[in-house]
């Protein structure tokens, strides 16, 4: 059942964008919205998803003292963008998409 005003049956590609630094993803992210909105499809987002973070504590010297340690966290950051209705034109120009060094893409159709 589809909500009032909401296509039944929308043609809908998702794109998850994933780097360590947020001004690369960010520039990634600007990239795939300008490729999407030249082509004419419509777009959902950027949206910011919660950043993954993984914290690491290593003993700064094993043998002598414990107290001594050093933490280090890894941030990873995450977007999300929703492409509807798009033309062949628009996922030709995705396929075609040169991103930046450091940046994990995922698309799904």
């Amino acid at each position: 059942m589809a909500i009032r005003g909401e296509k039944k049956d929308a043609y809908k590609i998702r794109v998850r964008l994933k780097s360590y630094d947020h001004r690369v993803i960010d520039e990634a992210s600007d990239k795939v919205l300008d490729t999407a909105l030249s082509t004419g499809a419509r777009v959902i987002g950027p949206v910011p998803l919660p950043t993954e973070k993984k914290w690491f504590t290593v003993l700064a010297s094993p043998h002598t003292d414990k107290d001594a340690q050093e933490h280090y966290v890894i941030r990873t950051h995450k977007r999300v963008i929703d492409i509807v209705d798009p033309t062949s034109k628009t996922i030709d120009n995705l396929i075609h998409l040169e991103l930046p060094a450091g940046v994990d893409i995922q698309v799904k159709m």
